[in-house]
């Protein structure tokens, strides 16, 4: 399949309810999800997830959001043709005038070249332990790897 492409200025926007299913996306998401609007509104976020994506990464996203946290995240996506995107994605809760967590909000750019060439074999390395392993077996690897770098995901995922 087919890499697809962004401009660096071009930025893809996308909302979810609590339970992850769509209620927004820009132009640019639409288009490279490959989804016409009224077939991705309310469907899960994760019909554009690819299957080389660890699940160790969502875990850590998902883990860090109940904490009412923002998190930032290297991903790569499927469109619907079954080519593939990848982005640096910040994800932040929405809240209602209460406080309460009402849905995420999902600003994704471009990767630079520096980090993919960062990610990629990390991404391969989590995938791998997670197939013979479970992702117990990756969640190790990662956890490792942030020990010898800071600690904190979020200061190794920025530091590229």
């Amino acid at each position: 399949m087919a890499e697809l492409k962004f401009a660096e200025d071009e930025i893809i926007v996308s909302k979810t309810d609590i339970h992850g299913k769509i209620t927004y996306g820009n132009e640019l998401f639409l288009k490279l999800a490959g989804y016409a609007e009224k077939d991705i509104l309310h469907a899960p976020h994760n019909i554009v997830r690819h299957p080389e994506m660890p699940k160790i990464i969502f875990k850590l996203l998902w883990d860090t959001l109940k904490q009412k946290k923002e998190i930032y995240a290297y991903v790569i996506n499927k469109s619907k043709s079954g080519d593939f995107y990848w982005v640096f994605a910040n994800v932040t809760p929405s809240y209602d005038n209460k406080g309460k967590v009402v849905g995420y909000y999902s600003v994704r750019r471009k990767p630079t070249e520096k980090a993919l060439h960062i990610i990629k074999p990390l991404y391969k390395q989590l995938l791998s332990a997670e197939k013979s392993g479970g992702i117990s077996a990756s969640e190790k690897i990662l956890h490792d790897l942030l020990e010898k770098n800071g600690g904190r995901y979020d200061k190794f995922i920025l530091s590229f």
